[in-house]
């Protein structure tokens, strides 16, 4: 056995000590660990280890740095010029500066003295606790300041070593990176009188060797601590450290000892000292993108935003320069728009980086804004403004949806994308979730009509990565994805309050490199690419034939639910002021159309006023403004924004309507209209203005898009009248020829079909029922609401119930609740006669005193219907979800969102709840119950206190949910304008009532608009295109495939375009006669998916 293995000879080494020379023990693995940080630790042995030779000197002091100051009054932030015209006045280290929200500019005459003339780095150190700018003497941002020791240092130009004075100023702002809450709760109110210390102001000559050491060991030591406890790289490690270590002290701290630790370090991480260290042909599987998420508002003010976005976005462009490996990304269009508005010198460093590839816009959208809230157009004109931006600045449009911090992402968002340009998407809020664990990393996201963009979430769940080992390490161990793809996007940078990547980032991630090629275990990450790049790579797999798996419908937070409902007003201004702009946009396209463009009168496409108001929409549906999760001072700047939206709104209206031949302020004499911005056809009857000789109602009866004429009512309208009466103490009947509602302790207890001859509301249950809960979330104050407050519902009664209304034509019940010694509700409970057939509602309006702590207003709707799921109007669509709480994922969804409705059918019945401004909701069983108002402390410490209005309303119907619902939201949302005739008009009413679809009831008209690059409406963005258009988007609104017939009455229409969001053309329509109602007219096929977005363009 064994061959011939005992012939051969072993050599044996003469090397080996043949005795012991003494003993040798075994390293204490733990101590040697724990060793490690007395190295870096600014403790008891700071000036023994490597913190006391970072620098090689300092000097401070008016010898060097001479300082003065001007205060600006009132809390403003005056320009450079403003500022710099002012009187200094001398000043010192040691001085406190404020109130919080203050401005305060230094100049600084800066003289390097001559012994550290030729050291070979130089840095001004400033650090006052709080932001800050520094500017040239010309007027140029140079740097920006995070203080309370980040982001403290700017390196000084090489022309400062002259040994002469220099100037250059610094500007600070009173609050810190997250504004200025006291006590070191973020989330707090602002305390308003913070003071902060100006406490370094240095030059300092940096010790480069020592500090290239310091990121060594760091990321030596983090391998040491944080690879697997069995693995080689992780005692490897653990002994170079400690070698390093041993090599310092024996050369007692000497530079010589620092650069021989340096070569000691490169066996394990190999030369890492610039970009090159990535130039390496090794396959990287994480991208690292440098970002810088900053809040448009939140714990800070618009105004302040604006100085973040110079602040951060010029040390990027240093970093650039500095770290060729960096790439850049930063999204929102409206902070571009400021650094163009007010730091133009920076915006063209910017515009420089972005043309070489190193600085890249992303996103697509205007601002990084919710996508539960907004109505559907809103999501539109976010890329279309967004887009256009950037296409018309830098010449290029983003390919990425980038939105890492929105509260849940809706079921449409695929779709809007994909007719935006967009072909992916990034977020990774869900990694927030506080009930279940989303499941994915990479994935295709599909839409309720199955348009579907590839989704990455970055395994690392965070999109301001501190670019540790950790985080790179992560980028592989928390990837859920690794069936179908390995590779991740690492998100580094400084962010929310601003910032960005940050050279010792870069320094970190550098080594991170090095270790992996030279020593293996961590993921190989790579700079140098586009988060563009990355998803590219991504695309190109799926084209090869990579499954990724698929996802469809909304990406559901489960997490800060409360945003549904918290800032009520702010919700109603959103929704008020969408539904403005697109009766504007629809009369004004009109108008231009009656005056063939300009030729007839001076009346013109009003652009640039409509394009104020959008972006000014657009920007309050910011993540932080529009959930209603940011400071008191934000809701202060946006009831002015929307107070300016609504002035200049009214003003197009009548501008509008008068080039139409309506007045839109009403006279005695004028012959009355009712005009009616819907697309398909509405009776009501209406109340008519306060004018003498006119009764109390009018009956309005017309077609879509049209104004209707109005019948005054003197005297009951046919038979179907509405009656009240008391019939028992505290019990009331309102009736109407479709249902009989009994009112009984201020609650509705019987609502009965008269046709179906159903009663609906169970025995014993209440409807139409006050509730209110105790609300204290977890922490996140005015963001959360949690499960367990449900378990606090206590019903409000009722102190008073009258009569308020008893006409044939309306009548109504008031009913006063007393909430508590400073708040509460007066609902009005009203029912309207029928007309014809024309199918009617329960109406509600609330009007309500709230002067609430921590409390949950809601109203609940019991009705006898049975469904595991109800559905609830989203943006261009519906989201069905369970009734139940069958699993974890079920119950997570105990407060969602919805827009106008929400329904709950059975096959043969069903009821709807309208509401004209509200977006919390729930269905709980047999449940209803529609979120009315809060009462959170933070960040806003008088969120919702104050007066609102609000009106919702019950809409049973016979059989599923269908148009019927769709249409009466509408309806609720966009009462009819009363406007008056002109007498001497020659308004041909045709005119009004052009665009008509035929034959799907589903489609929806939703916007009339002009052609945005149309000759007689560019602003010259983007390149102008001969002749008009007019824009037609339409939706299906019930998730079915239809075909219908799209007419325009008498205009003159060359041809028609199916085309994306952005107005691009995509396919030409056939134009010929076709059959309407028994008639031949002159009209266009469109197929349309389920649930599709279609926009055409009618070529006049």
């Amino acid at each position: 056995m064994g061959g011939d293995a005992h012939n051969r000879t072993m050599p044996v080494s003469t090397d080996y000590p043949k005795l012991a020379a003494g003993p040798v023990g075994k390293q204490i693995h733990s101590i040697y660990q724990s060793r490690l940080r007395q190295f870096t630790d600014g403790g008891q042995y700071r000036e023994q280890g490597l913190l006391g030779k970072l620098n090689e000197a300092t000097v401070s002091g008016s010898d060097w740095i001479k300082l003065s100051v001007y205060s600006p009054p009132n809390l403003s932030r005056p320009t450079f010029k403003d500022a710099t015209s002012h009187e200094f006045k001398a000043t010192e280290v040691g001085n406190w500066f404020g109130p919080s929200w203050s401005t305060h500019w230094f100049k600084v005459h800066l003289t390097v003295p001559k012994h550290m003339v030729d050291k070979q780095h130089l840095e001004f150190e400033w650090d006052a606790n709080c932001e800050g700018m520094i500017w040239t003497k010309d007027g140029d941002v140079v740097h920006g300041l995070t203080g309370g020791g980040e982001r403290t240092q700017w390196v000084l130009p090489k022309e400062f070593r002259d040994g002469k004075e220099h100037l250059f100023y610094v500007e600070i702002a009173c609050n810190g990176m997250f504004g200025n809450a006291p006590g070191g709760d973020s989330i707090q109110p602002p305390d308003p009188n913070r003071y902060f210390q100006l406490h370094t102001v240095n030059i300092t000559a940096v010790n480069l060797e020592a500090r290239g050491l310091y990121f060594d060991f760091w990321e030596i030591g983090d391998a040491a601590r944080e690879f697997p406890g069995e693995s080689w790289e992780a005692h490897e490690a653990q002994q170079v450290a400690n070698r390093i270590m041993d090599a310092f002290i024996a050369g007692g701290g000497s530079q010589k000892s620092i650069v021989e630790g340096r070569k000691i370090a490169r066996e394990y991480l190999g030369d890492v000292n610039s970009h090159k260290v990535y130039e390496s042909d090794k396959e990287a599987i994480v991208t690292g993108i440098g970002y810088c998420h900053i809040d448009t508002c939140w714990l800070w003010p618009f105004a302040e935003t604006k100085r973040k976005v110079a602040r951060s976005w010029s040390n990027q462009c240093d970093l650039i320069d500095r770290y060729p490996e960096l790439r850049f990304c930063c999204s929102q269009a409206q902070q571009y728009k400021w650094l163009e508005q007010y730091y133009p010198s920076t915006f063209d460093r910017v515009k420089k980086k972005v043309k070489e590839g190193t600085f890249q816009p992303i996103g697509g959208s205007w601002v990084e804004h919710d996508t539960n809230l907004p109505g559907g157009e809103s999501l539109v004109r976010q890329f279309l403004y967004g887009q256009r931006y950037f296409e018309s600045r830098f010449g290029q449009r983003c390919k990425t949806f980038w939105l890492p911090d929105t509260f849940g992402y809706s079921t449409q968002l695929p779709q809007v994308c994909r007719i935006s340009g967009m072909t992916r998407f990034l977020t990774q809020k869900l990694s927030w979730n506080n009930i279940n664990n989303f499941p994915h990393t990479t994935f295709n996201w599909v839409a309720l009509d199955n348009s579907q963009v590839i989704c990455h979430m970055p395994p690392c769940e965070t999109y301001t990565a501190e670019a540790n080992f950790g985080d790179v390490k992560r980028s592989v161990s928390q990837h859920k994805s690794l069936d179908q793809d390995k590779t991740s996007l690492l998100v580094f940078g400084k962010g929310d309050g601003g910032g960005g990547p940050t050279w010792q980032h870069l320094e970190k991630l550098r080594r991170c490199r090095g270790m992996a090629d030279k020593t293996g275990l961590l993921p190989r990450i790579k700079l140098g690419d586009s988060a563009d790049d990355f998803f590219d790579r991504l695309e190109k797999k799926v084209e090869q034939g990579t499954e990724l798996v698929t996802w469809y419908g909304e990406l559901y937070f489960e997490l800060h639910r409360g945003t549904y409902t918290t800032q009520a007003n702010n919700k109603r201004n959103n929704r008020r002021s969408e539904i403005m702009l697109r009766d504007i946009e629809y009369l004004a396209t009109l108008a231009t159309i009656k005056n063939d463009f300009g030729k007839t009168s001076s009346y013109k496409y009003p652009k640039k006023d409509i394009d104020d108001m959008w972006e000014n929409v657009l920007l309050c549906q910011f993540h932080d403004c529009l959930p209603g999760s940011s400071i008191e001072m934000c809701y202060d700047d946006s009831d002015e924004i929307y107070e300016k939206v609504f002035t200049t709104g009214e003003k197009l209206l009548a501008d509008a309507l008068a080039e139409l031949g309506f007045d839109h302020d009403i006279k005695a004499d004028s012959k009355l209209a009712a005009l009616n911005t819907l697309p398909w056809s509405r009776t009501e009857i209406i109340k008519l203005p306060s004018i003498a000789s006119l009764p109390s109602y009018g009956l309005a009866h017309g077609q879509g898009l049209s104004p209707m004429e109005i019948r005054p009512l003197a005297s009951p309208y046919s038979a179907h009248t509405a009656s009240i009466k008391q019939t028992k103490p505290d019990v009331f009947e309102l009736r109407n020829s479709q249902y009989v509602v009994e009112v009984s302790k201020g609650a509705i207890t019987s609502l009965y079909d008269i046709a179906a001859d159903r009663e609906l509301i169970p025995k014993g249950s209440k409807a139409a029922q006050l509730v209110i809960y105790d609300d204290k979330p977890l922490y996140w104050q005015a963001w959360d609401v949690e499960v367990y407050h449900l378990q606090s519902r206590e019903e409000l009664e009722p102190s008073k119930v009258i009569i308020s209304e008893d006409s044939p034509h309306r009548v109504s019940l008031e009913i006063e609740t007393k909430i508590s010694d400073k708040s509460w509700i007066k609902t009005t409970v009203s029912l309207p006669a029928v007309v014809g057939n024309v199918p009617s509602s329960i109406e509600i309006d609330a009007e309500i005193e709230w002067q609430e702590t921590m409390k949950f207003l809601k109203v609940e709707f019991p009705v006898d219907i049975v469904n595991t799921e109800a559905s609830y109007e989203t943006q261009f669509g519906i989201v069905r979800r369970p009734t139940h709480y069958n699993t974890t994922w079920d119950m997570a969804k105990f407060e969602v969102c919805c827009h106008k409705w929400a329904d709950l059918s059975e096959a043969t019945y069903g009821v709807s709840i309208l509401n004209d401004s509200k977006y919390g909701f729930a269905v709980a069983g047999n449940v209803m119950r529609l979120s009315l108002l809060r009462a959170p402390k933070a960040p806003d410490a008088h969120a919702d206190m104050g007066r609102h209005h609000t009106r919702y309303a019950i809409f049973p119907h016979a059989g599923g949910l269908t148009e019927a619902t769709v249409r009466k939201a509408f309806e609720l949302n966009n009462p009819l304008r009363i406007v008056g005739h002109k007498q001497s008009t020659n308004t041909d009413p045709s005119r009004l009532n052009s665009f008509h679809i035929h034959g799907a009831p589903n489609l929806i008209l939703d916007t009339i608009k002009r052609g945005e690059d149309d000759e007689d409406v560019s602003r010259g963005e983007l390149p102008v295109k001969k002749g008009q258009s007019v824009i037609l988007r339409i939706y299906d609104a019930l998730g079915g495939k239809s075909r219908g017939v799209l007419t325009w009455g008498g205009l003159k229409v060359k041809s028609v375009w199916k085309v994306n969001a952005l107005e691009d053309e995509i396919e030409k329509l056939s134009v010929g006669m076709v059959e309407v109602e028994g008639k031949e007219t002159k009209g266009a096929k469109l197929d349309v998916r389920a649930f599709e977005v279609a926009t055409f363009k009618l070529v006049l």
